[in-house]
Parts: C-alpha cells; structure tokens; sequence
C-alpha cells in the first residue's frame, strides 16, 4: 500500500530527527572531558562549568522558543526545521574552534537561541499528524530521538579516544548537515490534515489560542517537572563514570556505552509506552513510571563498578523516558489539533525551564556534596512527581469543566 503525503513528510521528518540528535549526542556528552581539557582542572570548579554548560542552552531556548512558535505558524512549519538544523550545522562546528570554556558556553547560549531541532520536529508532527494517529506518532518521534541519541553516543566515545575532543565536535556537525539536507530535499509544506469524525470531544470550534493554553496549562507545568527531573542528574553522569572509573583515560568509551544503553530503554519506552497511552490514561502510566524511575535511581549513588550502573541506568531510563512521550501525548490530546503548534511552542518553553534548573542545582549539589549524593536527591524528586501528576488530572479535570461550562 503506498504511503501519503504524510507519511512521507513523516519518514523524513523521523530520519531527519535521529541524524540530528545522532549529531548532537556524537559530541556534547563529552563536554565534561572537553572542559577539562580547555584548562578547568579544580573539580568543583569543573562541577559548575559543567552545570552552566548544561543549563545555557535550556535557557535561551526558553526564552527564544515562543518567538520560534510564532513564527512557525506565521511562516510555516518546514521552515523552522530548516533553520533549526542549518543553525546546529554551524554553532557545533564552532565549538569544536573554542579556545576557552567561556566561549563554549556562550556558544551553547546560541545554540539554544538558534537551533531546536527536536522542537521544530515535535510541531510540525503535532500540527500536521492525524489525530487518530499523533500519540503513536510522537511517541515514534521521541524513539528516534533516544535511537540517535544512542548511535551518537557510543560512536562518539570511540571516536573521542581515537581523534580527541575538538574532531568530534566537527563529526556531530556534518551528520547535522546531512539532516538539514534531508529536511531540504525530503519533506515539503503540509495542509492542515482533514479532522476525521471521530475527532475527540476536546475540539471546541469557538476555542482561542488563549483557551487552549489555560486548559493545557497543568500539563505544562507538569512537563516543566518532569524535564527537572529527567534532566537532574544528567550534567553529571560522565562525572560519576570518572569516579568510578578513577581517571580520565578511557572514560569517554564508558560514558558512550552508558550513555547508548540509556538510549536503547528511552526508545523502547517512547514505542512501547506511547502505544499504550494511546488506550488508557497516560496519568496511569505516568505514576507507575516514576516510581519505578526513583527505586532505579537509587544504585547509582552506591556503585562501586561502572559495570553496576548499566541495568539501573536502562530501568531509569525506560521509565523517565517514557515520562516524556507520556506528556507530550496527553498535551496532543488535551489541545485541539489547529492550536497544537503554538502549544507546543509552550511545551518547549516549559522543557527548557526544567533543562536550565536541572544542571544548575545538581551542579550546586555535586560542587558543595560530592557527586553520588545527586542521585539520592533524584531518587526523591522522581517520587514528588507521583502528587504533581495527580494534581494535574484534577486541574486539568476543572479546567475542561469550566470550559464546557462556558
């Protein structure tokens, strides 16, 4: 059976998204190694260089991705990805050039000010996917960004040891390229989809844009802790391996495969979690997922073998990602299809909030207590969004009843 026109934008939108977050993955994960290669060498101080590393990009993607979204509805979709990843080409290639770790973060400022990939993917899949398929659809998109992520990563770390920092900086911006290519040759503007009778009842014709933001409101803010939380322990994951591992040789090939394994589990939550979200609440899957996520996070402030973090990282993993499809697809179905852009636009403000506060306090708490208590502070933030997401059924409950009521 031959595909239609969405389907092909899809595919191509897919692949597109897996060789840019490949890119990406293939050398910002090293970053800890980088720095202390451009001269940071007292470990608090590398702890906090770390932590601004981590949290400059969240931070101007907060603030510049509502303009981004205004302009996507205004200018179109394909356009904004087009941006985004020619933008990535050349900010990485740049950061593979720096002579100093202030120039590298404020490289990283743009780079969120500019890029944005997977935010531009996630609205033109969110405005354009039919509505009887857009769960199923952004939860394949999040598996392409956990499957590139992992190809990057572990890629990355053979070829860190073999060609140094700097080269894979310039490796990550090529594979960008050949995404920005694919967007270029492989996709074209789409029509807003036809909406299908089964449309859900959350389709108000008289709705604003203002309306669906108060009515998606709780989820956003459910999807700024989650971002916390997911996002809390990552700036200092390579740190943890160097710990363990004991020096800094070698370290980048266990960062990789760690970091590849943690893929392989977010891929498989994003299809296997999205699918089933598709049939039941996702607030349901949500609290199973992070509890599971917290007692999983428990091991990596004990591990005594960077061998011991391999199955507690793929169970965390699994579950915090599947946090993220479970969101995004609860966000698709609380806000009516022609409104899903400009939320979505939001959504990524309201990740990138969670991105820039993670690194900062886990940063603060690996420089003032040691690495290892991080992960016991992460085990405990997963458990509090168990009473947030209740808290956002009942909001969203009384948001959707006040609309009716209207």
């Amino acid at each position: 059976m031959p595909m239609d026109n969405w389907e092909k934008t899809y595919l191509n939108i897919w692949i597109a998204q897996f060789t840019s977050i490949m890119g990406f993955a293939f050398a910002l994960p090293f970053a800890p190694f980088y720095i202390q290669e451009l001269g940071v060498t007292d470990p608090a101080e590398v702890k906090i260089w770390v932590g601004l590393f981590a949290a400059a990009t969240p931070l101007s993607l907060a603030i510049f991705s509502p303009l981004w979204g205004a302009a996507s509805d205004r200018f179109g979709h394909r356009l904004m990805m087009l941006r985004a990843n020619f933008s990535a080409v050349v900010v990485l290639a740049l950061m593979g050039l720096v002579n100093s770790v202030e120039a590298l973060i404020a490289l990283r400022f743009l780079q969120g000010a500019f890029t944005g990939t997977l935010t531009a993917s996630q609205i033109m899949v969110a405005a354009h996917a039919p509505s009887d398929r857009s769960g199923r659809a952004l939860g394949s998109l999040t598996a392409a960004v956990f499957s590139g992520a992992m190809f990057g990563a572990a890629l990355g770390g053979l070829f860190s040891e073999w060609l140094g920092y700097r080269a894979v900086f310039f490796v990550g911006s090529g594979l960008l390229f050949l995404s920005a290519c694919l967007i270029l040759f492989g996709t074209r503007s789409l029509k807003q989809p036809p909406t299908p009778a089964t449309e859900s009842n959350n389709e108000r014709p008289a709705q604003t844009s203002r309306q669906a933001f108060w009515l998606a409101l709780p989820i956003l803010l459910l999807i700024v802790g989650v971002s916390y939380v997911r996002q809390f322990d990552m700036a200092m994951l390579p740190l943890l391996v160097q710990e363990i591992h004991g020096k800094l040789d070698g370290v980048s090939m266990w960062t990789g495969a760690l970091l590849a394994i943690s893929s392989i589990a977010g891929m498989l939550s994003g299809v296997l979690l999205g699918r089933m979200a598709d049939r039941m609440h996702p607030a349901r899957l949500g609290i199973g997922s992070a509890f599971i996520a917290a007692v999983a996070m428990i091991p990596h402030a004990f591990a005594t073998a960077v061998w011991m973090l391999f199955p507690a990282r793929f169970a965390m993993m699994f579950c915090s990602g599947g946090l993220e499809a479970i969101t995004q697809i609860w966000l698709a179905k609380t806000t009516p299809q022609r409104h899903r852009g400009i939320i979505f636009g939001w959504a990524s403000t309201a990740r990138a909030i969670g991105w820039v506060a993670a690194p900062l306090s886990s940063g603060a708490i690996g420089a003032a207590f040691g690495i290892r208590p991080v992960y016991v502070v992460g085990s405990v933030l997963f458990l509090l969004i168990i009473p947030l997401m209740w808290i956002t059924v009942q909001r969203s409950r009384a948001n959707e009843t006040a609309e009716d009521g209207v």
